[in-house]
């Protein structure tokens, strides 16, 4: 069998796939802390760094958008710079198929390409998919912020997850 997943630096025209994406967890999730759906510019505004440190690719198999990986800073301060921020998402169609595991594995060799030591992932604690996917593999939690926000009448916490990839 032909592997036909890819991972190519997001460009122009992956911006209103990933607009659908991300848009639909905005509105249909508690995934996302965004309330309103967000514009192409703000989604460019995103996922297009003036960093080349940090990163972000969108997920084809055989040429058809499947979701979308960033690498962006975790704080901005210097002593910071050995860590980065990952993020994950996939059409809410392509969710059970392996492609979490596949852009972990990505993330975290693009994550020591760049040189960073260690990367973090901040999560929604009602999002137990996710959450066993980093623990999976072997994201240990590190912090855990109770009813930071607010959405759908509903107060909700956050964790952040991390590995040290080095």
């Amino acid at each position: 069998m032909i592997d036909t997943i890819v991972f190519e630096e997001i460009q122009e025209q992956h911006l209103p796939a990933i607009m659908r994406t991300y848009n639909y967890y905005v509105e249909h999730t508690t995934i996302s802390f965004h309330t309103e759906p967000l514009t192409l510019e703000e989604i460019r505004n995103n996922v297009i760094h003036q960093s080349p440190k940090y990163k972000s690719f969108v997920i084809l198999d055989e040429g058809m958008f499947k979701g979308y990986v960033l690498i962006t800073q975790h704080k901005n301060k210097q002593a910071y710079d050995v860590t980065a921020e990952v993020t994950i998402y996939l059409d809410p169609e392509q969710l059970g198929h392996g492609l979490g595991s596949r852009a972990i594995a990505f993330l975290e060799k693009q994550g020591r390409a760049s040189g960073f030591r260690v990367l973090i992932a901040t999560v929604c604690t009602e999002n137990e998919r996710s959450i066993r996917l980093f623990e999976k593999h072997g994201y240990l939690q590190c912090a855990h912020f109770k009813e930071i926000g607010f959405k759908f009448g509903r107060r909700l916490d956050i964790a952040s997850y991390q590995k040290i990839i080095e």
